[in-house]
Order: C-alpha cells, then sequence, then structure tokens
C-alpha cells in the first residue's frame, strides 16, 4: 500500500550520505535522484525511503508522533541495521531488543541526523 515514504533534511549532501550507508547495508539503492529529492528502495514494486529539502524552501522540521519503521528478517538484522544507524551519526531513541508491550516484537529507535525519527524491527509471528 506505501509506496514511499518522505523525510525532509537541511543538509541533503550529509542525509543521503548517511542514507547511502544505512539503507546500503541491507540492499537498498537509490532509484531516484535529483538536486532536491534522492530515493531509495530495494527493487521493484518494494517500498521506499527518500530524502528531500522542502519544497517550500523553508527548513525542514520533525513531525512530532511521526516515526518510519523498517521491517528485517531476524533480530541479527535488527542489530546490525541499529548499530550501524548510530556508528553513521544516529542518535538512540530505545536499544534494539525484545518489546514487552508485544509478543514476538523486536525494534531499536534512532533519529537520523535531521531528527527524523525511525525504527529497524523484525515481528516473529506464528505461521497462520
Amino acid at each position: 500500500m506505501i509506496g514511499y515514504v518522505t523525510l525532509g533534511t537541511n543538509n541533503l549532501e550529509q542525509a543521503v550520505a548517511f542514507y547511502d550507508e544505512l539503507l546500503g547495508s541491507i540492499g537498498a539503492g537509490r532509484f531516484i535522484e535529483t538536486e532536491q529529492f534522492v530515493a531509495w528502495s530495494k527493487g521493484a514494486g518494494e517500498a521506499g525511503i527518500s530524502i528531500t529539502k522542502p519544497f517550500d524552501g523553508k527548513p525542514a522540521t520533525v513531525g512530532n508522533g511521526v516515526m518510519v519503521a523498517i521491517e528485517l528478517s531476524s533480530t541479527d538484522e535488527v542489530d546490525a541495521f541499529y548499530q550501524k544507524a548510530l556508528e553513521l551519526g544516529a542518535t538512540c531513541e530505545g536499544p534494539a531488543g525484545p518489546r514487552v508491550e508485544m509478543a514476538g516484537f523486536y525494534a531499536g529507535y534512532f533519529r537520523d541526523l535531521d531528527g527524523n525519527k525511525l525504527n529497524a524491527f523484525y515481528l516473529d509471528m506464528p505461521a497462520a
């Protein structure tokens, strides 16, 4: 249902370098690139994440309660992705680990260089 999510930045060059490294660590690459906007995805038909300078020319700001969640295939992938984000300068919003609110939910929360909140998660659901 979701095609892509866009996050604002006040430093496109720095944000693109951060997301090239971070999203590259899970096999995602650029699929759209302009002077104002860059988007990454794992492939055709997959959802993407993009970074943009705001169209209105005003500074990018962070939405309170807004978060992008990135689904991964295992707790090890969550740990690696979360650690990669921190190595690249992200700040911790909740270390990777199981969440007691929901059985089988494992997540790590962080903010990118512009303060946008993301999480990497794995949901271990029993087969139906």
